[in-house]
């Protein structure tokens, strides 16, 4: 009897016991743990895996919004329970620091119109028509302390969800529109420098990109600011309903499609 109780004894020490070795003991971490480690730096978007950052380039851009309080209805919905087309803080002017870091892993200096001057004009409540004169003075200013290679204006269009979305492959994407305003007489490098990166967004994604809009006569700015320099282009980034994530995957394809201009040229 007591031999068995020994035995059930140090059965029940080595089953306690065990586990507690074997936590103890060093494992050798996976392949895809390594890599997670090295994304730490970098916003990951659909399947663009930027694992290190690239050689550093000599190219710039300039992101801004002219309509910083253009909202979309389901980002809004989520933080504050209220669909809304325009909104103080869950607006376009989130898309900057997330095109920066894109840029940045390509090796892309990126710049953002800085916040304040975005905020100054939102509380002085300019009317559409008159933003594009007000902001102005400041992109001729920022654009002549700096050499740019392109000029992005971000700006979220009023059409719904399904003209502007895209399933491929089982994700979806925000669709993109650019808009060259035709009223100056080198608008043509504009419009070249939108097609060049429409072609390169369709690489990746075929159908990312809607027909670009070229706009000039009554009713309309016809210059948005497109004629301070040549790679200015406005980018109408999905509509009114597209989500997050949509919106997310969409900007890292345009930064790499941006990028691979700079290649090309």
């Amino acid at each position: 009897m007591k031999k068995t109780l020994k035995i059930w004894t140090l059965a029940v020490f080595i089953l306690f016991i065990f586990p507690i070795l074997l936590h103890l003991l060093p494992t050798k971490q996976s392949d895809s743990s390594a890599v997670m480690l090295k994304q730490k730096a970098y916003i990951v978007y659909a399947s663009n895996v930027l694992e290190a950052p690239k050689p550093s380039s000599d190219k710039k851009v300039l992101v801004h919004f002219t309509h910083s309080e253009e909202a979309y209805e389901p980002i809004t919905l989520a933080v504050d329970g209220k669909v809304a087309v325009s909104h103080k803080t869950e607006n376009i002017t989130k898309v900057g620091e997330k095109l920066q870091l894109q840029f940045a892993g390509f090796g892309v200096e990126a710049d953002v119109l800085p916040v304040d001057i975005q905020k100054e004009m939102a509380k002085k409540k300019i009317p559409y028509h008159r933003s594009y004169k007000t902001i102005r003075p400041y992109l001729q200013q920022t654009i002549t302390e700096k050499n740019y290679d392109i000029v992005l204006d971000i700006h979220r269009d009023s059409i719904p969800a399904d003209k502007t979305t895209i399933e491929v492959d089982g994700e979806r994407y925000a669709k993109v529109a650019f808009v060259i305003g035709k009223e100056h007489k080198n608008y043509s490098k504009n419009y070249e420098v939108a097609k060049q990166v429409t072609k390169e967004m369709e690489s990746r994604v075929q159908g990312i990109t809607r027909p670009i809009i070229v706009k000039g006569g009554p009713g309309v700015d016809g210059k948005y600011n497109q004629d301070l320099h040549p790679g200015f282009i406005l980018v109408e980034l999905g509509g009114i309903g597209n989500n997050e994530e949509e919106l997310n995957r969409t900007i890292a394809v345009l930064a790499e499609a941006v990028t691979s201009t700079f290649v090309e040229e």
